[in-house]
Parts: C-alpha cells; sequence; structure tokens
C-alpha cells in the first residue's frame, strides 16, 4: 500500500515539481489547491484534488482524520503581499493552523516539511563570508520576517516531527519572478540596480523537489540551507542565458535612487488597485544585498543532498520549456 502525502501550494511553480517528484517516488499525492486555482497543468497527473481551509483550524483537523496522511509538505505562501500582515497571515498564519490541526487530529503523521526560504535569514552584509544554517537570522523583508515566523510557529510544537528547508533563488520550468529577467534580456535589455560586487545562489526547482522528499525521511526537527553548491556573481546568469539563447544585449547599470522612485511607484499603483506589486521598494534590499551565498554541507550530511544541476545545466532546460510552452 502506498503512503499518502499531502502537499499544500500544489497549483503553484515549485508545487507542481513536488507532485512530480513524490509520483515518481511512488507516493500517493493529494494535492492540496483552492477552488479559484489554475490546475489545468496539474489535469493529467495522478493525483487527487483537496480544498483544505487553512485559516479554519476545524476544517483543517477533520480533512486530517478523513484522508489520514503520512506525510505533508507544506509549501503554500505568498511571495508578493499588500502589506506586512498579509505575509504574515498567510505564511506564518497557515503554518500555525496547520501544525496545529495535526497535533489536535491525533493522526499519526510521520513528518511535516515546511518549505520555507533563505530569506528568513537574509543576505549577509559583506562579501566575506557564507551563509550557514548557524547564521543569526537577520531578514531585510516582510516576506522574509513571515517566513522565519513560519519556521517559530512549526518549532513551537515540540511533539511534532518536522524539517525546514530554506532554499535560495529557485528557478526552472514554469518559474514566474527571475523569468522576469530572462524576458528582459530576450528583448535584449540587461538591467541592473547599482554597480555593486555581488554574491548570490540559486537551486533548480527539481533539486528542490528531490530534497523534500529525501526530507520525509531524514533530518528530524531540523533546518536546511539549499542551493545547487555554488555562488555566483551577479553577471553570470545574464551571461549564461545570453550564451544559450545567442543574445546581444545593452547592458546598464541603474542608479538606486531611481529604482527606488520606479518601485515606490509601481507600489503606490499596484495599491490602488488593491493588488500585490512585484516590484517594491522592500523587495530591493534583497535584489541589492551583497552576500546570498550558503552552505550546503549539513543537506549533504543529513539528506543525501546532492544537487544535479548548476546554473550551467539549469538554465538550458528551463529555456527550452520557457520557448516550448511559447512564454519566450
Amino acid at each position: 500500500m502506498k503512503e499518502r502525502v499531502l502537499i499544500t501550494g500544489a497549483s503553484g511553480f515549485v508545487g507542481f515539481h513536488l507532485i512530480a517528484e513524490a509520483l515518481k517516488n511512488n507516493l500517493e499525492v493529494y494535492a492540496a489547491v483552492r477552488k479559484s486555482s489554475q490546475i489545468e497543468h496539474l489535469k493529467d497527473l495522478d493525483i487527487q484534488f483537496t480544498y483544505p481551509d487553512f485559516n479554519d483550524v476545524s476544517s483543517l483537523k477533520k480533512e486530517l482524520k478523513e484522508k489520514q496522511y503520512d506525510y505533508i509538505i507544506h509549501a503554500a505562501g505568498i511571495t508578493k503581499a499588500r502589506s506586512p500582515k498579509e505575509y504574515e497571515d498567510i505564511n506564518a498564519g497557515y503554518t500555525h493552523n496547520l501544525a496545529l490541526a495535526v497535533v489536535e487530529s491525533g493522526i499519526k503523521l510521520k513528518k511535516l516539511v515546511l518549505i520555507s526560504s533563505l530569506a528568513a535569514l537574509g543576505p549577509l552584509k559583506s562579501l566575506n563570508g557564507i551563509i550557514t544554517e548557524n547564521t543569526l537570522p537577520c531578514p531585510v523583508t516582510a516576506y522574509g520576517k513571515s517566513k522565519l515566523l513560519a519556521e517559530d510557529n512549526l518549532k513551537a510544537f515540540s511533539s511534532l516531527n518536522y524539517t525546514i528547508l530554506r532554499p535560495t533563488g529557485v528557478y526552472g520550468p514554469r518559474d514566474r519572478d527571475i523569468f522576469i529577467f530572462f524576458k528582459q534580456l530576450a528583448k535584449g535589455i540587461e538591467p541592473y540596480i547599482g554597480n555593486i560586487q555581488q554574491k548570490f545562489s540559486f537551486i533548480y526547482v527539481t533539486d528542490l523537489a528531490r530534497a523534500a522528499i529525501s526530507a520525509l525521511y531524514a533530518g528530524n526537527q531540523k533546518t536546511y540551507n539549499l542551493s545547487d553548491g555554488n555562488i555566483y556573481d551577479r553577471y553570470e546568469l545574464g551571461n549564461m542565458t545570453k550564451e544559450v539563447l545567442n543574445l546581444k544585449t545593452i547592458k546598464f547599470h541603474l542608479p538606486v535612487n531611481f529604482v527606488k522612485l520606479i518601485a515606490s511607484i509601481s507600489q503606490k499603483y499596484s495599491s490602488l488597485r488593491n493588488k500585490a506589486s512585484a516590484l517594491n521598494v522592500e523587495k530591493l534590499n534583497e535584489l541589492m544585498a551583497v552576500n546570498w551565498s550558503c552552505d550546503i554541507e549539513l543537506a549533504k550530511t543529513d539528506l543525501g543532498f546532492y544537487p544535479e544541476y548548476n546554473l550551467k545545466t539549469g538554465i538550458p532546460e528551463t529555456l527550452k520549456w520557457y520557448k516550448s510552452n511559447k512564454w519566450l
């Protein structure tokens, strides 16, 4: 009999790849989605859909008792919001409610894996050094703070067996965030903010999905930072993309104050439409951070996590998908 896993945030970019990896590992998959979610891309997969209300602990308890999940991978959350409270309510609040429902339902859950973010720790302020699991958390955005609070909310349930994963910048087929940069490059435009040295890290989405499945069976009550194990300068993503697409671009560096002004206008415009802005003043704290490099030795040791992709192999796969699906 197959073991049963609930994957939250299943209709999203990471969720799709978590489902694919879970199916590959012979798990019975229940995909938690909203009634309003776009799920056409999931229709042909051998999965069951479920529609839990993460604001309602009693209905979550009913869901858990009825389905008797062996595992949960909690990937539901938001990366852009209209206010810090919205980040907190969804990223941290949903995590608390789900963990509480698991404990109060009395189901024999073997593991809850939380997909957090390296933003929960925040970047280093110097080019020297590397982010480890012992780095003192100092998130620079409301998003990062909400992810850190989600982690704390989960850790508060000491009777629960959990693993927390903190991926760095995730890219791959279906991603819409880093895709914005790819789209600019495809138009021949290569913009950068300011003129500083930066260190970045990335993880290909299928490597993250593999780590999440491994975490179902290892790393009890521990937290792991995840990247592809490499450190990149600020131009490598652009250079490799240009090479794959055989592009020539106009590279330029926008003054920081000008970008802040644009971000402020974008934020105000989105606010008037009651929408969340992809570019906002606070987001610049992450985009302009000096050092996002992170150590993954603990994940290698405990989870057997050895990334199969780096930017050189991941970017061609990603761009091929964007082109074949007419995103680029």
